[in-house]
């Protein structure tokens, strides 16, 4: 988490500096893209990355599974309705490819005690944006909404579950969303670096066939979590 913040941070200092200059801070800035915000409907489209993780809850304490998880790519496109001068409703389909390891305690060799959760996400979020009045070319913004996700690597329909080495998730799921990010408008364009949180709300573990297989059967439940960093283009 801190490195993406960091890592954020860092992206909007040189982005500022190499676009404005001192420019950014000074008394009188020149103004782009001036009316570009009053637009009833604009589009762009984003890149960026993120890393997915799960919260997982026990029914017995202590027997905790170490998850890590990896970073990932994410690709997608925006449609934003302006609601208000400082409100924007947007919707952001997007493809998101992730991937958790998990590691579990008490088994003698490597491929039980591994499992490569790998997810790749078509991840669909209506968002409610929140804007700052403008100074110059800076215009910075919280977002927030909700989003559901369709997992094509769920392994869902499988029959086979762990002791064949599927490990198993639902296919689609429910999520809340908040973040922050900041609009920097450049002469021929707008550019939004952004940082979210996604957080799941429902379940998403299918049980082995075994009600006490040792990689589910302590599970009470498995949530998404996720950090996603996004560069957006208008």
């Amino acid at each position: 988490m801190k490195k993406f913040f960091s890592f954020f941070l860092l992206t909007f200092v040189v982005a500022a500096n190499a676009q404005f200059g001192k420019s950014v801070f000074s008394k009188d800035p020149i103004i782009n893209l001036e009316n570009f915000d009053k637009q009833r409907v604009h589009w762009g489209y984003f890149l960026g990355f993120s890393t997915y993780d799960f919260k997982t809850e026990y029914k017995v304490p202590g027997q905790d599974i170490d998850i890590k998880g990896n970073t990932g790519f994410n690709v997608g496109l925006v449609g934003n309705l302006r609601l208000h001068e400082y409100l924007d409703l947007r919707f952001e389909p997007g493809l998101y490819y992730g991937s958790r390891t998990l590691t579990y305690s008490g088994f003698n060799n490597q491929r039980d005690a591994l499992r490569e959760v790998k997810a790749t996400y078509l991840h669909f979020p209506l968002l409610l944006k929140f804007s700052s009045l403008r100074t110059g070319n800076v215009r910075p913004y919280i977002v927030g909404g909700l989003s559901t996700t369709m997992n094509l690597s769920s392994n869902s329909k499988s029959k086979d579950d762990n002791y064949e080495q599927k490990f198993r998730v639902k296919q689609w799921t429910q999520n809340y969303e908040l973040g922050f990010g900041v609009d920097l408008y450049f002469e021929y364009f707008k550019f939004s670096p952004s940082i979210r949180g996604v957080f799941g709300l429902n379940d998403e573990l299918i049980r082995d066939n075994d009600p006490n297989s040792p990689w589910t059967g302590n599970i009470k439940s498995m949530k998404t979590r996720a950090i996603l960093i996004n560069f957006t283009f208008h």
